[in-house]
């Protein structure tokens, strides 16, 4: 064996003897949680325009003036126009389905234009709806309500999540007549989701004022900690 292998030899059960004599510390591994359920203030919804000709220029054409009808609509409703920007735009071909075998042929031309809506007053989702379908959208794909000052709430919960990590270990160290030290590693579970509100159809929300029920939406966070279990004082 050369001097260099010797020496790594050496290296190598230095290190597995401190390891081996290294004490693994004991720990209270508990999950903590806490919820806050609060009103949205925002809410943001989908509508569209879809429209077919037969030709692809006069489907183009006629879904423009459309959604420009209702983007003025929008502005007159009191939506800035920094709050509604396109998210869709497409326009198809149209065919039948093929006959033995044959060819299929272009019966005409599908356009569609979608718009996100952003609403910053909740109470005036249902007049937004009803200005869309009243205008000319065709259909109104969702409702997404959300809280825009969700992480300033969910400081207040992450300590409310850490108290309570600290409670359940007090009681899983006070039945195994143990104490409970230092927190060893912190670290966050989840996040807050945005509630979606049901698919409505653009008949349906022109038949009459649409009835809007925001509810509350929930934010939830978790805290995994581990904790060093420290002996009971006498």
């Amino acid at each position: 064996m050369t001097n260099r292998s010797v020496l790594v030899a050496i290296m190598l059960a230095c290190a597995s003897s401190a390891f081996a004599q290294t004490p693994l510390l004991a720990v209270i591994s508990v999950t903590g949680e806490a919820t806050i359920s609060v009103p949205p203030d925002l809410a943001q919804i989908d509508g569209g325009v879809t429209n077919e000709a037969k030709t692809a220029r006069e489907a183009s054409e006629a879904n423009n003036k459309i959604m420009g009808v209702v983007l003025t609509a929008l502005k007159n409703a009191g939506i800035p126009e920094r709050d509604f920007q396109t998210s869709r735009l497409s326009l198809q071909p149209q065919s039948t389905s093929r006959v033995s075998g044959g060819p299929t042929q272009i019966t005409g031309y599908r356009a569609s234009n979608r718009v996100i809506v952003t609403v910053r007053d909740v109470a005036k989702v249902a007049s937004t709806i009803d200005a869309l379908t009243g205008s000319g959208a065709t259909d109104i794909g969702g409702i997404n309500f959300m809280v825009s000052q969700a992480s300033k709430l969910l400081d207040e919960a992450r300590a409310q999540a850490l108290n309570d990590a600290r409670r359940k270990a007090e009681i899983y160290a006070r039945t195994a007549g143990v104490a409970v030290g230092t927190p060893l590693s912190i670290s966050e579970e989840g996040a807050p989701a945005p509630v979606m509100y049901r698919r409505m159809s653009a008949g349906m929300a022109a038949s009459a004022p649409a009835p809007i029920a925001q509810g509350e939406e929930t934010l939830r966070v978790a805290v995994s900690v581990a904790y060093e279990i420290k002996p009971k004082a006498q």
